[in-house]
């Protein structure tokens, strides 16, 4: 695909479009396509970036810190996600917002914001650090380790593997090692970057979707979904304090103890670092939602169509990617044009995307309120839904016990390694984007050559993470990330809401509703971050 000219013969000074920092490089000029008429039969075809993020969604908050809440507290505590998932769909709409307009993505129109790109490179070095934790190819490790042996294995216990006699623990690390590189080929292979995550995701989302509905429906009872359904709504439930410490963990609800003129609950900080994990990365999270804005360009949706997309280092010599982004003039029917696309950006957040995060929480809840035993408290991650893998092929035993079992540790294994390829290439083409346009010496490129940019990125990634996967375990790598994931979106809700108030025209800018959604869940998800943070100083070594 070659990057399109320009249709719209207007210099600079006529339009003039050049707001935010001097140091970006100014917009070029382009005509707005028409967005393609939706019917019956070509809505499938027309699903964008909404069904790779669908696929991401169901992740390490979803399978490791969805059972570890729900196993312990009950439903109750879902209403985290709740507000998380809704105010990520505000937050979505918005990146992809200043992506119509512009065929960048949201990450560059933040450098384009004054102090300038200089300042934010500083500060997004530090709020991007938790994406490029590999926690969820750490845990991605442990179910296909299980489904080699037979069973999940023990750290201290021996193995006879391959002829050679191997510790649990070795035989994790080894294959970590190897599903971090497995995670990586999607991004080097088939010609688009974009077009290999989508055909991963979607493989991901019927096999996972379709397994996790069939034991839901099989195996839960009504009392089970009733508690899971109606616990996304129980706004204000937190975790108590209970005296006895031999009895269940409690919950109490904020609201209710204001109504009755109660003290206000003792909250049970203990578990507040998964908690922060669930919120954090129920949805996406972080800084991991700006890719959706580089999907938007790369499915050729608004003016991305004229900008082009990032290829894959083989087979991806008939892509391109512009240097910069393009505007178009301001016209009745660009603006009706723009209102059409945004009404897609809709129609992928509301009927895909916000479904599928909220299924990828239910389900893998559902099983651990169903066959972990109230109060269940387990320190490690995984052993939470391999203890629900186990509860699983006890109900469906005898015939269909082990093959219920290796199911689950399968989808495991799916959930995990492919929502760490999108959190890869999210962070990857996060800077690859902003090289690309901010840094004078590469914007002297060929466009072509973006993919051996983007290329050298993921065999510098490649180092980092086969040393941190060496250096740090999988349940420290989840608490760093996630609690970073917080801090960052918390920040970006903030700063998407300046990029999209200073640098699109006042016609295309979010209304009133928009604006609020982002100013709260900035500061939701700051105070969540902010409190996981006290209770990890104050914690016990």
């Amino acid at each position: 695909m070659k990057v399109e000219a320009a249709s719209a013969e207007l210099s600079h000074e006529q339009l003039a479009p050049y707001p935010g920092s001097k140091a970006m490089p100014r917009w070029d000029i382009g005509e707005l396509p028409v967005a393609p008429k939706l019917t019956l039969r070509s809505w499938t075809l027309h699903l964008g970036p909404g069904l790779v993020a669908a696929g991401a969604a169901i992740g390490g908050g979803e399978w490791l810190a969805g059972p570890m809440t729900t196993a312990r507290y009950g439903g109750a505590i879902l209403w985290l996600a709740t507000v998380s998932i809704i105010v990520q769909v505000i937050y979505n709409l918005e990146i992809c917002r200043y992506t119509l307009y512009c065929g960048e993505p949201i990450f560059t129109g933040k450098f384009r914001i004054l102090p300038g790109p200089l300042f934010w490179l500083v500060v997004y070095l530090f709020l991007d650090f938790g994406s490029v934790f590999p926690y969820l190819i750490a845990n991605a490790a442990t179910p296909l380790a299980a489904l080699i042996l037979g069973e999940v294995p023990s750290s201290t216990r021996e193995y006879d593997l391959v002829g050679m006699t191997l510790t649990g623990e070795s035989i994790i690390q080894s294959l970590q090692y190897v599903v971090f590189l497995l995670v990586l080929l999607p991004l080097i292979f088939g010609g688009k970057v974009f077009n290999a995550l989508k055909a991963i995701m979607t493989f991901k989302v019927v096999v996972v979707f379709g397994f996790l509905v069939l034991v839901a429906v099989l195996f839960s009872t009504p009392q089970t979904w009733a508690e899971i359904l109606s616990g996304f709504a129980k706004f204000g439930t937190v975790p108590v304090v209970n005296p006895d410490p031999s009895a269940p963990p409690g919950v109490d609800n904020v609201f209710v103890a204001l109504w009755q003129g109660r003290p206000l609950p003792a909250i049970d900080l203990s578990m507040i670092a998964v908690l922060g994990a669930l919120a954090a990365i129920s949805g996406n999270g972080g800084l991991t939602n700006t890719a959706l804005s580089g999907y938007t360009r790369d499915q050729g949706w608004g003016m991305g169509k004229r900008v082009g997309a990032i290829p894959s280092a083989i087979g991806g010599q008939r892509f391109e990617l512009s240097h910069v982004g393009m505007v178009f003039p301001l016209t009745s029917d660009s603006i009706s044009h723009f209102r059409s696309w945004y009404r897609f950006l809709m129609r992928d957040q509301l009927v895909v995307w916000l479904p599928a995060c909220f299924v990828g929480v239910a389900l893998p809840s559902m099983l651990s309120v169903q066959f972990l035993p109230r109060g269940t408290e387990v320190k490690d991650r995984w052993i939470a839904a391999s203890m629900t893998a186990d509860g699983l092929r006890d109900a469906a035993a005898p015939q269909w016990g082990q093959l219920f079992w290796l199911m689950a540790l399968f989808c495991g294994f799916l959930v995990l390694a492919p929502a760490a390829v999108t959190t890869v290439d999210g962070a990857l083409r996060r800077w690859v984007d902003l090289f690309w346009t901010a840094i004078p010496l590469v914007r002297r490129w060929d466009p072509h050559r973006i993919r051996w940019l983007y290329f050298t990125a993921v065999c510098a990634y490649a180092v980092f993470g086969l040393t941190s996967l060496t250096l740090w375990d999988p349940r420290r790598l989840l608490e760093w990330a996630t609690n970073i994931y917080n801090y960052a979106l918390g920040f970006s809700c903030f700063h998407v809401l300046a990029v999209n108030l200073i640098l699109l025209p006042r016609q295309l800018r979010p209304n009133w509703f928009i604006r609020f959604g982002l100013v709260f869940g900035g500061l939701y998800f700051t105070a969540l971050a902010v409190i996981a943070t006290v209770a990890a100083i104050n914690r016990p070594s």
